[in-house]
């Protein structure tokens, strides 16, 4: 009965949050959702067994070879934190509709030509971020840059980059499902070609790192094992031209001490030969290993450009902040009425009922 006497109050106050609520709604920037779900899959142990008949024609022992363990799943969003990873997403170029020219996701987020606030931002920054703005604006913009030495070997952000890197973060999340072995990467943005273009190259880039660390060691291992091969290849090849050499002045042996060159210099190829002929073997046996260790991120519900829009949700909004107005319509009645009822004198003339005192 209180709160049907208080209607006209308590409309008024819904009304205004309707209003708030319709502002809101109309004004929020459009945001579009693309996202991937993949199955992260590498060689398993003992992959190369279906190998070992063909290896061993060719002398090597594929079941010596041990494979490396598989990067686990649970590394992947600290790959989207790697400050390499962001800022070759940031040089990244998508094609906007509004704009001609494909540019970077840098110059998307923090170059004022492309990067223009909404009216929403604006009316936001000035109302409730007011208090920030006149902090900031007393404090002064900071011009502090990033000394680094010219030798220096550390990574670090410029300002537009770590601003750019933030913004990133906002736009681009990663969900893993451990139960059923996927993961599934989401990206927003303001326009659903630009969505479905973050996400695949996010999907692409984050496919690249994670084979650069899986099979880094198996990597290193095979350009050793390369270096050493193309040494012994040369080394190979002088001993077999040089026996050749001498073959060819020496056609008829007929000294002893001719033969003894000649077993020296036969003697010298096979050794050559046969190192020569190993080491393309272990070069092999590398080369396999690699590709055995290569991951592979197969993406069973692939990129695609969304059709809808997934925000603002305007109905919702306008019903969530019409349903707050009147809590909070209500809650002024029935505070009032407390605050009146423990004798507490107020700024406005509010009058209870003499039963409610």
């Amino acid at each position: 009965k209180r709160l049907w006497d208080k209607r006209k109050l308590i409309l008024i106050v819904t009304g205004c949050f309707m209003v708030l609520g319709l502002f809101v709604a109309l004004f929020s920037p459009k945001v579009y959702t693309s996202s991937v779900t993949f199955v992260p899959q590498s060689a398993r142990k003992g992959a190369s067994g279906g190998l070992s008949s063909l290896a061993a024609m060719a002398g090597i022992n594929l079941g010596d070879m041990a494979s490396a363990e598989s990067l686990s799943p649970n590394m992947y969003p600290k790959i989207l934190e790697n400050i390499d990873f962001k800022k070759d997403l940031m040089y990244s170029k998508i094609k906007f509709e509004e704009w001609e020219e494909p540019i970077t996701l840098i110059d998307y987020y923090t170059n004022p030509e492309y990067n223009k606030p909404s009216v929403l931002g604006i009316v936001k920054k000035y109302t409730i971020g007011l208090p920030f703005v006149i902090l900031n604006a007393i404090r002064g913009e900071d011009t502090t840059s990033v000394a680094v030495p010219s030798e220096n070997t550390l990574k670090y952000y410029t300002k537009d980059e770590f601003n750019c890197a933030m913004a990133l973060g906002e736009s681009i999340y990663m969900m893993l499902e451990k139960k059923e072995g996927y993961i599934t990467i989401t990206t927003n943005m303001s326009e659903p070609l630009a969505a479905a273009q973050l996400c695949q190259i996010t999907f692409d880039l984050l496919g690249k790192y994670v084979t650069e660390f899986k099979i880094d060691k198996a990597k290193a291992q095979m350009d050793f094992i390369q270096s050493r091969y193309d040494e012994k290849k040369a080394e190979y090849e002088k001993k077999q031209l040089a026996l050749a050499t001498f073959q060819d002045a020496n056609r008829v042996i007929s000294s002893a001490k001719a033969r003894t060159e000649l077993e020296r210099l036969t003697s010298e190829y096979n050794m050559a030969n046969t190192i020569y002929t190993e080491m393309a073997k272990q070069l092999l046996q590398a080369d396999i290993q690699v590709k055995e260790d290569t991951p592979v991120l197969t993406a069973v519900k692939p990129v695609a450009v969304p059709y809808k829009k997934t925000k603002p949700q305007r109905a919702k909004i306008l019903f969530i902040w019409t349903f707050l107005g009147g809590i909070l319509g209500c809650g002024i009645v029935l505070g009032l009425d407390w605050l009146v009822g423990q004798g507490i004198n107020l700024p406005i003339k509010w009058e209870v009922p003499v039963e409610e005192k």
